[in-house]
């Protein structure tokens, strides 16, 4: 009797994703034509498995938990129209997020429908077996057991182990309203060729963008937001740099190099000032050939040798970059050595206590005890990202902002100004609502199997 209830879909899926990636190996240089026939009843419960329960509705309002009610025939429904060809992408509804504290620009992102999400995961679950096979390892960006603080650990050892002394901090413009579709198709088809996979993608690409209640298609770009997005924004600067950088730039420098990338985000380290500058001088070409742009403000190169003064002859001391959220700068570790260390960006530090005063505001009317519960959650969250080796004094810095934010906002409870004393709030702080302590997370020292 057939399991109906998907308790073996997810080894069922795995499975087939093995054997997808075992044909990727033993073909790399060809095209894979026959992948659809791995998209079963199982595959489509595993993909709806994988969707956040908790992300936001597209333009038809319908949450993944409507969409579960009836699965059964939702997704049987969904897996005839994908493969017969007569699914019809629904346009994106369209939001805008700030970009950061102390700004007025801000980020597009793209909600697709649920049962778009599905069906855009469970491509996705096809093509990522393949395409891991392709990308290098200095590329971090939404991948499978890729993570931001495996890029920055990345870093820090090319830094620490080659002499780096110049760093080339790449912005591309507008990435993912500038990519060329019609490029992202070429690049595509050069590894798969299943004709119900790339109908899809085609699909996809052409969906119409829902924005203040109006329909539009644009002729460049894809949504960022979509499930399948950063896949094919992967697949598109795995082509246009990171190939090109490994194969072509590489090999023709002086010094030594390396090269990170997490998603649109990139940085290049170099060993001589004129190999950073070759790069710097040929990459806007590069970029052009595929309808991208660098950000000239943003776009620079930093010297960063330990002892800037004194290596390259220079009036002032290292320079520092961010990259991820932390700033990259050189000083001395407990021992005397120079190494590198990562502290909180200064945007991103203000964005955050710029959230806890915005939440400690409209939730003031709360107990304390609620409020309290709310709060060390968030710091938790705080440190489990920003918690890496040498970022304690930030770490902490945020710990005591985010408690002169909260007594602030409780005083803001009484017509009676200061009915809050601080000296009182520090006790009731330490006796009976205490904050979480800082703490490291994320250690380099940590020992690896």
């Amino acid at each position: 009797m057939r399991n109906t209830k998907g308790t073996q879909g997810p080894s069922s899926v795995l499975t087939k994703q093995q054997r997808i990636a075992e044909a990727a190996r033993q073909y790399p240089e060809a095209s894979l034509t026959s992948l659809n026939h791995y998209m079963d009843m199982d595959w489509m419960r595993e993909a709806y498995r994988r969707v956040r329960k908790d992300s936001a509705p597209g333009y038809d309002r319908q949450t993944v938990g409507e969409y579960g009610e009836n699965l059964q025939e939702n997704l049987s429904s969904l897996l005839e129209q994908a493969k017969s060809g007569t699914y019809v992408a629904p346009p994106v509804r369209r939001v805008y997020i700030p970009k950061g504290a102390g700004t007025k620009e801000t980020r597009p992102i793209g909600v697709p429908t649920t049962e778009d999400k599905v069906l855009q995961r469970a491509v996705l679950m096809l093509l990522e077996p393949i395409y891991e096979q392709e990308f290098y390892d200095f590329s971090f960006g939404f991948r499978p057991k890729c993570s931001a603080h495996q890029a920055l650990e990345y870093i820090w050892h090319q830094v620490m182990s080659q002499r780096i002394v110049w760093i080339l901090d790449v912005d591309i413009r507008k990435f993912f309203d500038t990519l060329d579709k019609a490029k992202l198709r070429e690049m595509f088809r050069c590894r798969v060729r299943d004709g119900v996979v790339t109908r899809l993608i085609g699909k996809w690409l052409k969906a119409g963008v829902l924005e203040a209640g109006n329909i539009w298609y644009p002729e460049r770009g894809t949504p960022q937001g979509g499930v399948v997005s950063p896949l094919l924004s992967n697949i598109y600067l795995h082509e246009v740099l990171d190939r090109w950088f490994a194969e072509m730039v590489k090999q023709r420098l002086k010094g030594r190099s390396f090269m990170a990338r997490f998603a649109d985000d990139c940085v290049m380290g170099f060993e001589y000032r004129q190999d950073a500058d070759r790069v710097m001088k040929v990459l806007p070409q590069r970029l052009g050939k595929y309808g991208l742009s660098l950000h000239p403000e943003k776009t620079r190169i930093v010297p960063f040798a330990r002892l800037h003064r004194v290596s390259t002859g220079g009036k002032g001391g290292p320079g520092t970059f961010d990259f991820l959220g932390f700033t990259h700068y050189w000083g001395k570790s407990r021992k005397g050595n120079w190494i590198l260390k990562r502290k909180t960006a200064r945007d991103r530090f203000s964005r955050g206590l710029k959230r806890m005063r915005e939440w400690c505001q409209l939730n003031r009317h709360k107990s304390m005890g609620e409020q309290h519960e709310t709060l060390c959650r968030k710091l938790e969250g705080h440190y489990a990202y920003y918690g890496i080796t040498g970022n304690g004094p930030w770490l902490e810095r945020f710990r005591e902002e985010v408690k002169k934010i909260w007594h602030f906002w409780l005083n803001r409870r009484s017509r009676k100004r200061d009915d809050l004393p601080w000296e009182r709030f520090t006790v009731l702080e330490r006796c009976f609502f205490p904050f979480p302590y800082a703490r490291v997370v994320h250690s380099i020292y940590v020992a690896k199997p």
